[in-house]
């Protein structure tokens, strides 16, 4: 099962417009990287829980053919005068849905988050989780103490049984450095302990029930990869990481054209008249004006126009951007109608009126006497510099 029920709050405002499993990481859904991973353990057989724009998910994983998986979907909701009421029932009151719903769970299964790129070896998990004769198994991963503050941390005993847990404890205050990463192997004998109907958590509710019971719980600490995106800081991190090969078996999308440097089909560009340094990704059907600047890391989404001039750094634009001869982005992420800086400060590009810098690429030029003597005055500025 693949938990995809929330709302990504702290990933606003790129949740505004997708579910946080959606969020791309260089043209690519996290989610897509979490089941081309399953598939490789051999799991073919996914649930994924939805609420918030659960269509996103649905309209393009649907039955999950293309990955190679079997896929289907619980709603967790209701629809009321014509409109979609999210009702999410928490990561253990979602398993208990589906289990009511179809007794899906009929042997032992694998629970994941949808949001973090992982590279675990499950099978090594699975082999922990039967020796141990578990009826639940948290995948945690060992982090430097000054940062346990940003996670929940399992406390358990030598041979890896789960005896308590902390809530991102101050390091002063941490018993372990084991963090719970959100990678579950459960027993279907856990249902006998989640109750039907109602929101309840695995972490804050289930597995406090399941120790408090006596029923053996164990976390298993594994060197892996675990990209987690949590943040718009998280999610910045990630594309660069993605981008510059630092995530293992990543593939990257386009074809490279020079080093670091890959682009998408239908770009139009004298690439002899624009200075480009990778590691950097242009989407399909974007033109770019001669004397453009793009330095990388730096990823361009699909039918982006960069003009003449325009000069774009260690920045992510969304699909449709259009970036104004005179602007100089860097370190920007420009998507939905949005300019955001990494720690996730934001500025609506309507509202603050810099639409003549930043644009939707498929809006009609329309001659703007206030905007011409703006661009002017700024081309002169950087003339002169």
């Amino acid at each position: 099962m693949i938990l995809a029920a929330g709302k990504g709050t702290r990933v606003r405002p790129l949740t505004n417009v997708m579910p946080k499993p959606m969020i791309p990481l260089v043209r690519k859904p996290v989610m897509e990287s979490i089941i081309e991973h399953l598939a490789q353990h051999g799991f073919d057989q996914i649930f994924i829980n939805t609420s918030y724009l659960s269509s996103a998910i649905e309209n393009y994983f649907r039955d999950g053919e293309k990955l190679g998986v079997q896929i289907a979907y619980s709603y967790e909701g209701h629809l009321e005068n014509g409109q979609f009421i999210d009702r999410p029932l928490g990561s253990a009151g979602g398993m208990r849905k589906i289990q009511d719903f179809c007794g899906f769970f009929d042997s032992t299964f694998a629970v994941l988050c949808g949001d973090a790129l992982i590279d675990v070896d499950l099978g090594a998990v699975l082999e922990f989780h039967r020796s141990r004769g578990a009826a639940a198994t948290i995948v945690t991963k060992t982090v430097p103490l000054e940062e346990v503050s940003k996670y929940g941390v399992v406390v358990a005993d030598e041979d890896g049984r789960v005896k308590s847990f902390q809530e991102k404890p101050k390091a002063e205050q941490a018993l372990s450095t084991n963090a719970n990463t959100g990678i579950y192997i459960f027993e279907p004998s856990v249902f006998e302990h989640i109750p039907s109907g109602q929101e309840y958590d695995i972490g804050g509710q289930l597995f406090p029930s399941l120790i408090q019971k006596g029923i053996p719980v164990y976390s298993v600490a594994q060197p892996f990869q675990w990209v987690d995106i949590g943040s718009v800081t998280d999610f910045w991190h990630a594309t660069r990481l993605a981008l510059s090969g630092q995530v293992r078996g990543y593939r990257l999308p386009g074809v490279e054209i020079s080093p670091g440097v890959r682009v998408g089909l239908g770009i139009r560009a004298d690439w002899s008249k624009v200075q480009v340094s990778g590691p950097v990704y242009i989407g399909s059907g974007t033109a770019i004006g001669d004397g453009a600047v793009i330095e990388g890391p730096t990823v361009i989404g699909p039918n982006c126009v960069i003009e003449a001039g325009a000069q774009v750094r260690a920045s992510i634009l969304g699909d449709y951007t259009r970036v104004a001869s005179v602007a100089s982005l860097n370190e920007n992420i420009v998507f939905a109608g949005k300019l955001i800086d990494p720690r996730g400060e934001t500025v609506d590009i309507e509202d603050a009126d810099i639409g003549w810098l930043l644009d939707d690429a498929r809006k009609d030029l329309i001659d703007d006497p206030t905007h011409d003597l703006l661009r002017e005055a700024m081309q002169q500025d950087r003339s002169v510099q």
